[in-house]
């Protein structure tokens, strides 16, 4: 690299003409004009964060990778290690979707569960309840929009919900069908009362 004192600037490294300062790119010791700092494989405009250089040689980082690869040097190598071997590498790309099974992925979590069967079942709609839906009654999970009174459809909480064979009602609803006076619903173990 030289510095001629003629012409006030270098010599580009790609088309040989003087290139002045206001115009100029150093990379790798060498001068470029701007226009003429392009990947040498597939033309595109290169900067400081996108060339990688080779001796004499400048590409893009994409061109530079495909050209020397894994057994080159530089950038060629993460190029390669990530094309390579994509199942490896699930805590690098989490935004691999080839992946479904990566416990990062919230795209399905239905799916998810159902795969893996580690959620409760909701008895009233069938689907999976997840912890910050799950509400307890009956000794079974429920989601919080499915716990109410089979009879009356009423929102229940712990405090006003009373359950019977697996199903929840209202105090109301339940004193009706199920109270003293109320006949069990064929349920073999009430005697139905007499008046």
């Amino acid at each position: 690299f030289m510095m001629p004192n003629f012409g006030g600037g270098s010599k580009c490294a790609a088309c040989e003409k003087t290139v002045y300062h206001a115009e100029e790119i150093q990379c790798n010791g060498r001068s470029f004009h701007k226009p003429c700092f392009i990947c040498m494989a597939c033309r595109k405009g290169l900067d400081s964060t996108t060339v990688a250089a080779h001796e004499s040689e400048i590409y893009c980082k994409t061109c530079y990778g495909k050209k020397y690869g894994p057994k080159g040097y530089g950038y060629g190598q993460g190029a390669g290690a990530l094309s390579s071997e994509p199942l490896n590498d699930e805590e690098v790309q989490p935004q691999d979707h080839k992946a479904p099974h990566a416990p990062t992925s919230n795209s399905n979590p239905s799916k998810f569960a159902q795969r893996f069967g580690n959620t409760d079942r909701c008895p009233r709609c069938s689907k999976s309840v997840y912890a910050a839906e799950k509400v307890m009654g009956a000794g079974k999970a429920w989601h919080k929009t499915c716990f109410r009174c089979l009879l009356c459809g009423k929102s229940l909480e712990s405090t006003t919900v009373t359950d019977k064979d697996g199903e929840l009602y209202c105090k109301v609803c339940y004193a009706k069908n199920f109270g003293p006076k109320g006949r069990g619903l064929g349920n073999p173990g009430v005697v139905e009362a007499s008046e």
